[in-house]
């Protein structure tokens, strides 16, 4: 089943859901179709385009979260799939800035993607004893991360509304 991008009323990412969940939103005016697939759902009277982005009418008030658990999947959402020091979109691992062997923790500002080459250079050295830079300050995510928790590919018409370049 294909998965459709929702939007709260001031376009901030919400959530993922179904492609039927999302028709049925619209279907009973709670939200209104931003993008759309050229293919449709039909019925015996009645054809409706598949929506691929939707944004709600109404605003949904969402607490902040203030506890999130560092997992792999997680760091990797945040970091949108790249090693912060060189930028590669292969072989990816979970490197700590400071590393476990010299007192580093488990937190999102000491957990970044890195992979595989760059993460055997650094081995248990800080970044610049190992010749490396990060290529952002790792900090908490943004709620766009936890959008793509819930994919596994990113389809192109949802890139604009969570902030990701082409």
């Amino acid at each position: 089943m294909r998965k459709v991008l929702v939007l709260n009323s001031t376009y901030e990412p919400l959530n993922v859901c179904s492609a039927r969940r999302a028709l049925v939103l619209v279907l009973k005016d709670k939200a209104d179709i931003l993008e759309r697939s050229e293919m449709e759902f039909h019925s015996e009277r009645a054809s409706f385009p598949i929506p691929l982005v939707i944004r709600l009418t109404n605003y949904v008030h969402v607490p902040q979260r203030t506890t999130v658990r560092i997992t792999r999947r997680a760091v990797f959402a945040r970091d949108r799939h790249r090693c912060q020091y060189c930028g590669s979109e292969r072989h990816l691992t979970v490197d700590h800035v400071i590393p476990r062997s010299k007192g580093g923790r488990d937190t999102w500002d000491n957990v970044v993607t890195s992979c595989a080459p760059c993460n055997r250079k650094k081995a248990d050295r800080s970044p610049h004893l190992a010749g490396l830079r990060l290529l952002a300050t790792p900090r908490a995510p943004e709620p766009s991360a936890f959008v793509l928790l819930h994919v596994d590919t990113v389809h192109e018409a949802w890139r604009p509304y969570l902030g990701l370049v082409s």
